[in-house]
Formats: structure tokens, C-alpha cells, sequence
């Protein structure tokens, strides 16, 4: 019997026989558990008995568990709901580290944790009850993926089902992990791929990708001027968790508190640092919001349209942030707007996202910047025209830049969702260049490298818009960065465009493109 077999109570019976009139034969806590082994050899026992196991769910799994019920149940994010449930359950920094580890783990993994459950469950995993399939989830992502001892992962998931989900739920997945953990991940990896031809599919498996985004960042890589061949990398990068992304607003915030608290700073872009020390809503800087979590692509591309020369020169005093929801970006350009002696329109539709975008601006002078909540085509419209020196079209896209932050979409998108996105990206593109002025500066980005999200709506663009010239956007970004960014243009006759990737800066898939208005 293996070390997690399952064993039987710990406490002695009353009228327990013996054998061929020996006495029992006992351990040396005087127990007779696991006398099912051999005569001649040391027995061996399990973990923990059932009856000693504990009852009670570890907080740090337990919060795991919950953020996974909430993604499958409510649609909802997980990077929105763990914090919450982090504080919620009061871990401390070293628990909250783990809770955040197994979630995240789990949602990327899921591809290939499914496949190898439905190898050890004697049904189809859609017959499962939901929540025993996301415990299964995060059992399978201990035992394979992290440093847990596999006894703690078994027994700790078993006890966690107990608790939340029922005594029978807790028998099955107890049986389903065992046979997980026979074999490591590479094992059951190569097991899995085997016979399969298709090396797009057997990467979706093995890197537990839904096939058609790994057909699509291939694309992606190639459009880009990229090697095909770097999709293992990519997809690799794409299942590392990212090291928190911090920026002090300009002119507003401070580095200080986050590097006094072991940040780093940032080796891509100015202001900003890493942070890996918990739960950020700790720093008294983000609560106040004048130091903000942002990726550093992103900080990267806001920096690049505020940093780039107008073509003619002239006057610059009204910016528009065109999707401004939540308001990451917008509290960035809004800094530096200020600074540059400019305001910033920061447009939302939705208003419950534009109630967002008014939090993030909260740190930064009410008189430099204002909300707007109305349809961005609606800024086509002739009573914007030529209205804004400089316009951020952060347009709504697939986010396949962002799998690795938001681990949950990958197997939330389709096809069907580019398809779509693409139209409305062109006419937000449209009205952007309609409201910006003869002279002024258009940014199209996209956190996804998708071709038909990125370099299709350029050249389309410039194929039906004879007024939009393409600028150089990679001297633009190199100038907003710090030395070193390489890797990230693409040249577009006399303009150009950048793609940034997670596997070469350690960034999100961000992709940018800087137009002006020629007439």
C-alpha cells in the first residue's frame, strides 16, 4: 500500500482478535492500522487517518477555493476577487502568497489538469459537480506544480472537501488524486501528447492553451517579424505568474514607501518598480492612488503619446483618452498631462467602469482632467471634430496579450469575440482620428498581439483613411523607455509599429500604433 493509502481508525478495538493466536502487531504508537501487507516486512501507514485528518480547510486553500467557485459561478475575475478574500480570511503575507500561487496556478493549468483528471475519474468530468472539479483543480495543481509534499496536497484537499462540499464529495477526490500523483507532470504530459501529430494541438495540451489562441500567437509572432518557433516560449511566459507592476504618478507619487518595502525598480520605464512583497493595498501609496499597479507595457505606451512630438508643433491643451475604463492608463496620462500644462478627457461608456476611471484619478488635480460617459464613436461626430491635440484609443480587444494576469479568459474567449471586437476597434480608430486635430497624435493600442486586432486595423486604416499617416511609433516608445528595449518594432513603410511580448520584456502583449492627422 502506498504512503497515502487509506488507512483504518486510529483507535484501538475493543475485542480486536489476533491472528493464529499471535497478538496483533503494532507500530510504534501501538496502532494495528494497514495490516494488509506483507508478513515479513515493515508496514506501511498513511499520512493521516481519515478519522485524524484535520476538519477543518486550510484558510489559504480555502480562499483559493473560493475565488474558483466565484470565476465558474459568476463570471467573475480573479484578480478582482482574491485580494478581497485574502483579506476576507486575514492571511498574513506568506499564506496570502500561497493562496495567490494555487489560484492563479489552477485557472492557467486548467487545460492540462482536465485532461489528466478525466485519465484518473471514472466519468465524464462534465458530470462532476462544479465545485469538486475546481477542488480537484487545486488539488491536482499541489501535487504537480508546487512545492507541497504530496501527502500535505492529498490531505489538505480531502479536508477542504470535508468541509465545503460533503463526506461522499471528499471519498472520490481523495481516490481521483491518489492516482493523480502516481506520475509527475512531465510524465503525464508526454502521455497525453502521445500520437497526437498536430503540434499546435499537442502544445495547447502540454502548455494548456485552448488550440485556437496557440494558432493565433503563432500567427501573431510572424506578423510581428518574429520566429514562428518562439511560441513554446511565449506560451511558456504566458503561464509565469508576473511580478507586480507599480508606477508613481508624475509629479504626484513616490517610489519611496513600495522600495522601503523590498520593490526594485523597473529596468523598462521610469517611476516604476516590482513588487513582490503581498498584498499592494498594504502601501498606504496605493490606497491613496498616487502609486498605481500597471503593467509596464502599458506604462510604456501612455508615456509614448504623451512623450512624442506633435508633427506641426502646435497647440497642446486637450487631451482624450477615448476607453478610459478602469483607468489605469488614464491616471498616467492624466499626470503627465498635467504636467505638460494640458486636461484630459477620460471617456467611459459604462458607468459603472467610469465611476472606476473617477477612483483611479482621485490622487491627481480635479481641475487638470474630466469624466466623460457617452459612446466613443459618438466622438466622430462633426461637434468633436479637431477638438483634441492628443487621443488614446485603448481600444476594447481579446486581452490575449493579458492570459497571464487574467488567467480565467483563455477559456473564456472565442474566435467569434475577434471577429467582432475587430469592427468596433476600426470605428473607435475612425472617430479618433475625426476628433483629433489637423496635426495631432493618435494612439491605437491593443493589449492583445492578434493580427486582426493589431496590424489588420492599421492597414485598413491607412487603406480607407487617405488623412492618417502612420508615425514612427518605435522611436517614439524607445524615447519613453529605458535604454535597452529592443525587439519591439515593426517598420510600415515610412512609420512604424511596436509589439510588446511577455516572453522577450516581461511585459503584456501590448501592441501600439501612432497616427497623425494630415488633414
Amino acid at each position: 500500500m502506498s504512503e497515502f493509502g487509506q488507512g483504518r481508525s486510529d483507535r484501538p478495538r475493543r475485542n480486536e482478535s489476533n491472528r493464529g493466536g499471535e497478538s496483533p502487531r503494532r507500530n510504534d504508537a501501538g496502532r494495528t492500522r494497514n495490516r494488509g501487507g506483507s508478513g515479513n516486512g515493515a508496514r506501511q501507514f498513511s499520512a493521516s487517518a481519515p478519522s485524524a485528518r484535520n476538519r477543518r480547510a486550510d484558510q489559504a486553500r480555502l480562499t483559493a477555493f473560493e475565488v474558483l467557485r466565484a470565476v465558474d459561478e459568476h463570471d467573475a475575475y480573479a484578480n478582482l476577487v482574491l485580494p478581497a478574500r485574502i483579506r476576507e480570511h486575514h492571511l498574513d503575507r506568506r499564506d496570502a502568497g500561497f493562496a495567490t500561487e494555487l489560484t492563479y496556478g489552477a485557472l492557467r493549468g486548467q487545460g492540462l489538469y482536465d485532461a489528466i483528471l478525466a485519465r484518473c475519474v471514472d466519468r465524464p468530468l462534465d458530470q462532476l459537480d462544479p465545485a469538486v472539479l475546481d477542488a480537484l483543480r487545486l488539488g491536482a495543481h499541489q501535487l504537480l506544480a508546487m512545492r507541497v509534499p504530496s501527502h500535505a496536497a492529498l490531505d489538505e484537499t480531502v479536508s477542504l472537501a470535508r468541509m465545503v462540499i460533503g463526506a461522499g464529495a471528499s471519498g472520490l477526490i481523495n481516490a481521483v488524486l491518489r492516482k493523480v500523483s502516481l506520475k509527475d507532470i512531465e510524465t503525464w504530459s508526454s502521455e497525453l501528447v502521445e500520437g497526437i501529430d498536430d503540434e499546435n494541438a499537442a502544445a495547447a495540451l502540454v502548455h494548456s492553451h485552448p488550440e485556437w489562441i496557440v494558432r493565433a500567437l503563432r500567427q501573431a509572432l510572424v506578423a510581428h517579424g518574429r520566429d514562428a518557433s518562439e511560441i513554446t516560449e511565449l506560451l511558456a511566459a504566458d503561464n509565469l505568474a508576473p511580478v507586480v507592476n507599480l508606477v508613481a504618478l508624475p509629479g504626484v507619487g513616490s517610489l519611496d514607501e513600495a522600495l522601503d518595502q523590498g520593490a526594485e525598480y523597473g529596468t523598462l520605464v521610469a517611476d516604476s518598480a516590482y513588487y513582490q512583497g503581498g498584498d499592494i493595498a498594504r502601501l498606504a501609496s496605493v490606497r491613496e492612488g498616487s502609486t498605481r499597479v500597471q503593467d509596464a507595457g502599458s506604462q510604456l505606451v501612455a508615456r509614448a503619446l504623451a512623450g512624442i512630438a506633435l508633427p506641426d508643433g502646435g497647440e497642446d491643451s486637450y487631451w482624450l483618452d477615448l476607453c478610459a475604463g478602469p483607468g489605469g492608463k488614464a491616471a498616467l496620462l492624466a499626470a503627465l498631462a498635467t504636467i505638460h500644462g494640458a486636461r484630459l478627457t477620460a471617456n467611459e461608456p459604462a458607468e459603472h467602469r467610469a465611476e472606476l476611471v473617477s477612483k483611479a484619478l482621485v490622487a491627481i488635480d480635479p481641475d487638470t482632467w474630466m469624466i466623460s460617459v457617452r459612446d466613443g464613436r459618438e466622438y466622430g461626430d462633426e461637434e468633436f471634430s479637431g477638438g483634441y491635440d492628443r487621443v488614446m484609443v485603448d481600444a476594447p480587444c481579446s486581452g490575449l496579450g493579458a492570459l497571464r494576469r487574467r488567467p480565467e479568459s483563455r477559456w473564456r474567449k472565442t474566435p467569434k469575440d475577434v471577429a467582432e471586437l475587430t469592427v468596433l476597434q476600426g470605428q473607435l480608430l475612425d472617430a479618433a482620428l475625426s476628433a483629433v486635430r489637423v496635426g495631432g497624435v493618435v494612439a491605437y493600442v491593443t493589449c492583445s498581439p492578434h493580427p486582426a486586432e493589431t496590424v489588420a486595423v492599421v492597414d485598413d486604416l491607412l487603406a480607407r483613411n487617405k488623412n492618417a499617416k502612420l508615425l514612427d511609433t518605435g522611436a517614439a516608445l524607445e524615447a519613453a523607455a529605458l535604454p535597452g528595449l529592443a525587439g519591439a518594432t515593426r517598420t510600415v513603410g515610412t512609420g512604424s509599429t511596436i509589439q510588446l511580448w511577455p516572453h522577450i520584456h516581461r511585459t503584456d502583449a501590448m501592441f501600439m500604433a501612432l497616427f497623425t492627422r494630415t488633414a
